[in-house]
């Protein structure tokens, strides 16, 4: 099984997330008609944001801790969108994923699917000699234990009719302060972390993009090709 990947770069939220559902309703329609490509799974986009929050369909508006004003002064924009999970930011230096696969055809359910996110990361940080692991009753990927938990991936999805989209993002030299404008994920007592603040060395998006997309293709057991 395959899945096509696509390179955005720097791409504004509400244009990435207009791709998304395009090619969501595109994939949800072809299954339907059953005129999938056989042996296609869907499309993986990798994309670097410009500053914007994004606010889940559960999330409590309480966790942005600054005003519409404050966020214009910033330069960022606050989004509410479809997938799960409270609060999140999004900016330079991280990297965004999101796939728009089905999971019938990758033989996942979403619960697996989300482990096979969150292993991917935790499989990346590991070569990076990071120590990363789950924590019960959040998504993501966290580094440490309290007091000193800190979150060096969120992972939230939607899937409809088994095909998903939205994904995760990984803090890889992002710059941390913009998570003191909110609760990140909905916690307060929780801090936020990068690749770069745990090594203590410069990388960027660009070069960790290679060992992200093949540790994602073992966890989704997909071979990933670029057009």
């Amino acid at each position: 099984m395959r899945a096509e990947l696509r390179d955005l770069g720097i791409m504004a939220y509400g244009d990435c997330w207009k791709l998304q559902r395009s090619l969501f309703d595109a994939l949800c329609a072809a299954k339907a008609a059953g005129m999938q490509p056989a042996g296609e799974a869907g499309t993986i986009l990798l994309v670097e944001h410009p500053a914007v929050y994004t606010l889940g369909k559960s999330g409590k508006q309480d966790n942005m801790l600054c005003s519409e004003e404050r966020l214009a002064w910033l330069g960022a924009e606050l989004y509410h969108i479809d997938r799960g999970g409270d609060i999140t930011f999004h900016g330079p230096g991280q990297l965004v994923c999101y796939p728009i696969v089905d999971l019938g055809r990758l033989g996942l359910g979403i619960r697996s699917y989300i482990d096979a996110l969150e292993q991917t990361v935790i499989d990346l940080a590991a070569d990076y000699g990071i120590e990363a692991h789950r924590c019960e009753g959040a998504s993501g990927v966290w580094i440490g234990e309290q007091p000193r938990l800190r979150k060096l991936c969120a992972v939230g999805v939607k899937a409809s009719h088994a095909v998903t989209m939205h994904g995760l993002a990984l803090n890889v030299a992002t710059d941390l302060r913009w998570f003191l404008n909110i609760n990140p994920c909905g916690f307060s007592d929780r801090g936020t972390t990068s690749i770069v603040q745990e090594i203590g060395r410069m990388l960027n998006v660009d070069d960790i993009k290679p060992a992200f997309v093949n540790r994602l293709s073992e966890n989704l057991n997909v071979e990933i090709y670029k057009n």
